[in-house]
């Protein structure tokens, strides 16, 4: 009976698998092509139009960055970055502009000079001395004469726009480009910035101008002049490396005593 049954072809039972055989053709080959791996979130960069980032080594990743944020001189955004601080950094720098000798005050900023500070301090000293300019010519003018009554001079805040802000531009870029004359490897950002805090102090020194005696105005005015001149010259000492620079430093010094004696003579008489 098992020999009957063994007989049968087995190709036409339900469930058998038919032979393969090898007639020699051979069948054409797939080949999926190379896969190229991509990084996500897409790649949102209009100037290459790609939507998504290939994998590549570090260095060609850096290389693909923007170097910069500026984006022309005309455009605010080129602008934002240096308004980028938090209020920590800047009551740092206040406070490192109070210590006249520290000249360190670039390593400090250069990683991240900001003109939010210079502004700030600009625009307080504009109103402060204005207003105390007054205060201060009124109690004079009543300890000479009880008669005397209050009046606002208006020019003082005219006079104070166009010197304060005058100042903290023009000489900063002043000294700007001589050192770029001179080879030096100067910063325009990081002067205004230097400059910008070295008129910190005249802020809260304006407070002791208002005691009506000629002799002790004098003497806080020159002592407070004297601490920005050397906050400045002993920040731009970093750049003196020759006698042509060494007098550079010098000036700076002198025309920051010359703004604390102006301070003086035309805000508080």
């Amino acid at each position: 009976m098992e020999d009957s049954y063994s007989g049968l072809p087995t190709s036409h039972l339900l469930g058998s698998v038919p032979a393969v055989v090898d007639d020699g053709k051979s069948s054409p080959r797939y080949e999926a092509p190379e896969a190229n791996m991509q990084t996500f979130p897409p790649n949102n960069r209009g100037d290459k139009g790609r939507g998504y980032q290939s994998l590549a080594g570090p260095s060609e990743t850096f290389e693909q960055q923007p170097a910069s944020n500026w984006r022309g001189v005309f455009n605010i955004s080129s602008y934002t970055q240096y308004f980028n601080v938090d209020t920590d950094i800047v009551l740092n720098r206040l406070l490192a502009s109070l210590f006249p000798t520290g000249g360190d005050f670039f390593s400090k900023i250069d990683a991240n000079p900001d003109l939010y500070g210079p502004i700030w301090i600009s625009t307080t000293l504009i109103f402060v001395v204005a207003a105390l300019g007054n205060c201060a010519t009124y109690l004079m003018e009543k300890n000479s004469d009880a008669s005397t009554s209050w009046s606002f001079d208006v020019g003082y805040v005219n006079l104070a726009v166009w010197s304060i802000y005058g100042y903290a531009i023009v000489v900063p870029l002043g000294f700007y480009f001589l050192l770029k004359y001179l080879e030096s490897n100067a910063s325009l950002i990081g002067f205004w910035c230097m400059w910008g805090y070295s008129l910190f102090i005249f802020i809260p020194s304006s407070l002791l101008l208002l005691i009506p005696l000629e002799v002790l105005r004098w003497f806080i005015i020159l002592l407070v002049g004297g601490a920005s001149a050397c906050f400045v010259a002993s920040n731009l000492r970093s750049y003196a490396g020759g006698s042509e620079l060494t007098i550079i430093v010098v000036a700076a010094f002198l025309l920051q005593m010359a703004l604390a004696i102006f301070f003086k003579v035309w805000f508080f008489p």
